[in-house]
């Protein structure tokens, strides 16, 4: 891959905190990664059609309201209705631990709790888009 590596950070739902999505998209700026934010209260469906007009390697959803076992799949579904699910998804916020299990098998890719630290979620993020050897 010759160019920066695009994602997409969202927050799906009427959920109103942007700290942690603002943070990560700044993590992910500094790693050189282009960081497109699309903003609070977000559809599943306007998620998707952005990553798609945007040609996003990824998608990053954060949700603190509870709505991630609703909204993050709903994204999924959403790209695969577009034709566009080759796109991976990962999420992140406040995600009780009984919860991760469903949204990776509903197609989130890896989901990322506080205190996880940034160079954990690049490194995740580079290795999804380029492969684990780093091509």
């Amino acid at each position: 891959m010759d160019r920066n590596i695009r994602v997409l950070i969202a927050k799906p739902g009427l959920d109103g905190h942007d700290r942690g999505a603002l943070v990560i998209a700044q993590a992910l700026r500094d790693e050189g990664m282009e960081v497109i934010y699309t903003g609070l209260r977000q559809s599943p469906e306007q998620i998707a059609q952005a990553a798609i007009q945007e040609d996003v390697d990824v998608v990053g959803l954060s949700s603190l309201s509870g709505g991630h076992k609703t909204l993050f799949p709903r994204v999924v579904d959403a790209l695969k209705e577009k034709n566009a699910a080759d796109i991976p998804v990962i999420g992140g916020g406040v995600i009780p631990d009984d919860d991760i299990a469903y949204l990776e098998e509903s197609g989130i890719q890896k989901v990322f709790t506080p205190g996880t630290p940034t160079s954990e979620t690049v490194a995740f993020i580079e290795s999804c888009v380029r492969g684990d050897d780093g091509e």
